[in-house]
């Protein structure tokens, strides 16, 4: 990789750096700030997702682009271009995304990266493979084997309820999957990967457990086709092409950084910024906070109640103030949610201009916002009471998919 050692670490050194910490288990901005994603940007050595790439994808699919990638929401890339410019070739690439299975239920944070998957998988008409890696969960929180497992399954419904392919789509548990094939990639990854780099990549401790330094390379292993002889068959030339929010980044460095040494080719992924808590956007959902994140299992009254009492509002301390200053769009949670979900552009741009200039409320923004959110849980909640154990059972079962590129 054509970086300097400290920008494949990741690992804040100055003062300056130290003003946000992101990584796949904390995501945070000095005194409560916004995380500057420009300086992740850089920090990381990834590239600016620009309009050029988005209307590239539009022309290529004939699909208007996800209002994910109109909007900004994945607004960063890892040879994204290259991806495109093997698919227009007539090459083949594969998706790759997960989950790491912790709650019961999912928040519409843990959606956006799957609901964006499934538009990519549409558009591209390509295969998916989903990790769940449980025993990541198994090793980073209080839980047992046994917990993580039951979880990985419910979680499974949840992302099955998004409507992905089946014939198109692979889900595995790590602790039922890793193996054979997938755990001879693991071994080669651990080989060259020493143990200086990985702490200086994910900043481990002495005091962590060999698991969790260990991990790394369950993650990076599906990257790469071998992982998966019984979707393809020993072909090694298929890309990789990985959503996910940009936290997972040290992941795929490090795995960039070894695909050359084992001949394959480094996974291009694409980054989308962090949804954020209601009370402010400071970072991301915690789903060890309820009241900061709108859940898949709230009910029309739970989705009121937050967007109410905790959507951060960027109107005035009066409605006199507020109708003499306007709205500050730039903090307010109620907008940057309807920025996510509402798919009218029309009607979002109206709301800015209206809210903006104080003609518009804050309880009539929350008010719209509570429409849009009930409407979308309640349509994945009526998904998800489709999601037999069966199901799931198919979409896990280790399989070949003879019709996956087509």
């Amino acid at each position: 990789m054509a970086a300097a050692a400290n920008d494949i670490a990741g690992v804040p050194t100055t003062e300056e750096e130290q003003q946000q910490v992101v990584n796949p288990w904390e995501v945070s901005a000095k005194d409560g700030g916004k995380i500057d994603y420009d300086k992740l940007i850089d920090k990381f050595g990834c590239q600016r997702l620009d309009q050029q790439l988005i209307d590239r994808v539009h022309r290529i699919t004939s699909r208007p682009p996800h209002v994910f990638l109109r909007r900004g929401v994945f607004f960063a890339h890892r040879d994204f271009n290259e991806i495109l410019d093997a698919f227009e070739k007539g090459q083949k690439f594969y998706l790759y995304t997960g989950r790491g299975p912790s709650s019961e239920a999912l928040h519409l944070g843990h959606l956006i990266p799957f609901m964006f998957t499934k538009y990519l998988q549409d558009a591209f008409k390509v295969p998916l493979v989903i990790q769940l890696t449980d025993d990541e969960k198994c090793m980073w929180k209080n839980l047992s084997v046994e917990e993580c497992k039951r979880l990985a399954r419910e979680n499974a419904k949840d992302i099955i309820a998004c409507g992905f392919d089946i014939s198109k789509t692979f889900i595995f548990q790590d602790f039922n999957y890793v193996g054979g094939a997938f755990y001879e990639n693991m071994v080669r990854i651990n080989k060259c990967v020493t143990y200086n780099k990985v702490v200086g990549i994910f900043g481990f401790s002495g005091e962590d457990h060999i698991g969790k330094i260990s991990f790394p390379s369950v993650q990076a292993a599906p990257s790469f086709t071998s992982s998966f002889p019984h979707l393809f068959h020993g072909n090694n030339n298929i890309r990789c092409l990985i959503p996910c929010a940009i936290d997972q980044d040290p992941y795929f460095r490090m795995t960039r950084d070894v695909a050359p040494r084992l001949g394959y080719h480094k996974p291009a992924l694409i980054e989308s910024s962090f949804f954020p808590a209601l009370q402010g956007e400071n970072g991301k959902m915690s789903a060890s906070d309820p009241n900061s994140a709108i859940y898949v299992t709230d009910s029309e009254k739970e989705i009121k109640n937050k967007v109410n009492r905790y959507a951060f509002s960027g109107g005035q301390d009066s409605i006199e103030n507020h109708r003499k200053y306007g709205a500050n769009l730039e903090v307010d949670i109620s907008v940057k949610y309807l920025s996510f979900f509402l798919e009218d552009d029309v009607e979002l741009e109206h709301i800015k201009q209206e809210y903006g200039a104080g003609r518009m409320l804050t309880g009539e923004v929350k008010k719209r916002l509570t429409e849009v959110l009930t409407t979308l849980v309640e349509r994945h909640r009526r998904a998800r009471e489709l999601v037999t154990e069966e199901m799931v059972d198919a979409f896990m079962a280790v399989r070949p998919l003879p019709n996956m590129f087509n």
